[in-house]
């Protein structure tokens, strides 16, 4: 069995299972797991871009827009956050469908699915529209609004376009589903839609295949290539592993990938904060790291709304 992992930019590594060392991972129904660490209490903060930072980079966003350059895009900033917990404990302790472990140098926690493929069928689960489960009649408020129904309409448009480069009969079998997930100490709905497609002899070129359909659309937009470029000059910051895909397969019958978000990584310089002073006794017991997170823009995205939604994504469900 080998394992793939995939950063924003297309880099590779790949590797037999038997073979990983210092990474783990865990694919609904397979697990690679550490020695069980010893949980403690969590201590968990967060300092996130300014909202003048993330205003200047929106507005670009929205005159590409309204350019005709991009009709979404997925815009993410990376936040600092403290944690008494290094990403060992929190691999093993975040609940998610799909985690990883890399190295001491990442952990992901993803709720998100890249594709599947099972025999010669291959399917996709594109996740776009969240809404905090407890406010009343959430289901009804995020089924019903118009921005959001057109961001996953934009969205699933643009996977069924990908499965139609590597398959054929491309159809979606459930559009705009329902799925609960824990988000800290909150309880979120998630709208996903399942495509599916028909491939043939897979198992001789599944690389080749998946590279030909990145970036996800989910975490990038539509059209793909102009708005990846337009993601780069604009986020000013480099994705590396963050929104990349990683996976198993036997490269016979199966084949399980995911898409790196709700991300964590080892920063490469030392860490200081303008929006509040740390004390020292606080920064002792504390590690710095950088939670990366964002959402999906179009014409109709509320700034503030967005803002408010890239920090809510900051966190680590237990």
């Amino acid at each position: 069995m080998k394992f793939f992992l995939i950063d924003f930019n297309g880099n590779i590594f790949i590797d037999e299972v038997k073979n990983l060392d210092n990474i783990y991972f865990t694919f609904p129904p397979f697990k690679l797991l550490p020695k069980k660490p010893v949980k403690k209490e969590l201590i968990f903060k967060k300092y996130p871009i300014s909202f003048d930072r993330y205003k200047k980079a929106f507005n670009e966003v929205i005159e590409e827009i309204k350019n005709g350059n991009t009709y979404l895009l997925n815009l993410t900033f990376p936040t600092k956050i403290q944690t008494n917990w290094d990403l060992l404990s929190i691999f093993y302790w975040a609940k998610a469908p799909f985690k990883l472990y890399f190295k001491n140098k990442f952990v992901c926690f993803s709720p998100e699915r890249f594709i599947k493929i099972k025999n010669n069928k291959i399917y996709t689960y594109p996740m776009k529209g969240t809404i905090e489960a407890h406010i009343p009649q959430a289901k009804k408020l995020i089924l019903n609004n118009e921005k959001e129904m057109a961001e996953h309409t934009m969205v699933v448009d643009l996977l069924r376009n990908d499965l139609g480069i590597i398959g054929k009969n491309i159809k979606v079998n459930k559009f705009r589903f329902i799925d609960k997930i824990k988000a800290g100490d909150k309880e979120l709905l998630q709208v996903s839609s399942e495509i599916e497609a028909t491939l043939n002899n897979w198992q001789k070129n599944w690389l080749e295949m998946i590279l030909k359909i990145l970036p996800a659309g989910s975490i990038s937009g539509t059209p793909k290539k102009k708005t990846v470029e337009i993601i780069k000059r604009i986020e000013g910051y480099e994705r590396g592993f963050y929104t990349g895909i990683f996976g198993i397969t036997d490269e016979k019958t199966f084949l399980e990938s995911a898409v790196i978000i709700r991300y964590i990584e080892k920063p490469n310089s030392p860490l200081t904060t303008h929006h509040s002073p740390l004390t020292t006794h606080y920064s002792l017991l504390t590690t710095h790291y950088i939670y990366k997170s964002g959402g999906g823009i179009t014409i109709d995205s509320n700034i503030k709304q967005e803002y408010e939604e890239m920090i809510n994504k900051v966190y680590i469900p237990l």
